[in-house]
């Protein structure tokens, strides 16, 4: 279900975009950090320029007063040419940034990341495909899905066929999402890192309070035969 509008406190709603023509949207690992940062600094009411409130500054961006957040980010996933996140609208006053804040962060996200990425790489014209769509989280049991299946996006990228063949070594798959840093994976596992910031758990059903919870619940998924029966598809 497609929703560009309407976006309501107390729900639940998947976001992604990717790039123009399925290009790739992150070339390097600079460009992942550096999409991070802004994931971080854009959930906010304020108004910032990377370069002069950031750099000149010489402010550590974790540590950057951002205010209020405008929404509340439970996961999220940089894959090389598309991106996911998993988020619920605050309840903050937003009357200074309109009705719609979960548009208003974005259009922050995609257009500081893109202003990055064209001035890195000498390029004009759009990064992404389209505005952002998102999905609408219309039950318990979806919402659970969503956090495997924004985690385990990156299996892809060692195994493209996992999901109709099933995974061939459970425990290279395992130490792969172990390590991959560019999730809030390691978030959900124990790992204590700065990108933690991102995430507003309390916000979110408490399906994964202990880290051997949310393992299970991943290693499960990991497991799943390409015949059975469950409603949905990872």
């Amino acid at each position: 279900m497609q929703r560009k509008n309407n976006f309501t406190e107390g729900e639940f709603y998947h976001l992604y975009n990717r790039g123009n023509s399925k290009q790739n949207i992150f070339l390097d690992n600079q460009d992942k950090r550096r999409f991070i940062k802004m994931l971080y600094l854009s959930n906010s009411k304020k108004r910032m320029n990377f370069r002069e409130d950031i750099v000149k500054k010489k402010i550590d961006v974790w540590e950057f007063d951002r205010g209020k957040s405008i929404v509340s980010i439970g996961a999220w996933v940089l894959m090389p040419n598309h991106f996911h996140i998993f988020i619920t609208p605050t309840s903050s006053p937003t009357s200074d940034v309109g009705l719609n804040r979960v548009s208003f962060f974005m259009k922050k996200l995609c257009i500081s990341y893109s202003k990055y990425f064209n001035k890195k790489y000498k390029r004009t014209g759009s990064l992404f495909e389209t505005n952002f769509k998102s999905s609408f989280i219309d039950s318990d049991r979806y919402l659970k899905y969503l956090f495997s299946y924004i985690h385990l996006n990156p299996v892809k990228l060692i195994d493209s066929k996992w999901k109709e063949n099933g995974i061939k070594d459970i425990k290279k798959t395992n130490n792969f999402l172990e390590n991959y840093e560019w999730s809030s994976y390691k978030d959900y596992c124990g790992e204590k890192r700065i990108q933690e910031k991102i995430l507003s758990k309390k916000d979110f059903p408490k399906y994964f309070d202990y880290p051997k919870v949310f393992k299970d619940e991943i290693f499960d998924w990991l497991l799943f035969s390409p015949t059975s029966d469950v409603g949905y598809k990872i």
